[in-house]
């Protein structure tokens, strides 16, 4: 087991420093990783911890500061989008009702969301709009 664990920690490691991770996402994900590894190799089918994980998750958790986790698979990313949804044969309209989500409720994590919300804020299109109405 312990040759997996390392086999884990070196491709954890490399996720690491593609994408920010909290503490909590890189030990469970190198749990996952040496337990699939470890099933892999003594011939045993491995189910997919991921899936168990996404579904057993709050949806209310899996939109995080730095991350959205698909419920559907488990794998994170800063958007859902909906070309991701599609290949689980789901529109967004379609994952935010199976899930719980408002229909208003965006899959971008937050700080994304709040960047995006303090740049058009900055940009005050609104202004805009009147002004070239008055002219």
């Amino acid at each position: 087991m312990d040759e997996y664990l390392q086999c884990a920690l070196e491709i954890v490691k490399a996720q690491a420093t593609a994408r920010p991770m909290t503490e909590d996402e890189i030990v469970s994900m190198v749990n996952s990783i040496a337990k699939g590894i470890a099933a892999l190799s003594t011939g045993q089918i491995a189910t997919s911890d991921a899936d168990a994980t996404a579904s057993a998750m709050d949806p209310k958790k899996a939109i995080k500061e730095s991350s959205v986790t698909c419920l559907e698979c488990g794998k994170s990313f800063k958007v859902i989008t909906k070309k991701h949804l599609a290949s689980h044969g789901l529109t967004p309209e379609e994952y935010k009702e199976k899930y719980g989500y408002k229909k208003s409720q965006g899959l971008a994590c937050k700080s994304l969301t709040r960047a995006r919300r303090t740049k058009m804020k900055d940009m005050k299109l609104w202004e805009r709009r009147t002004k070239d109405k008055a002219e």
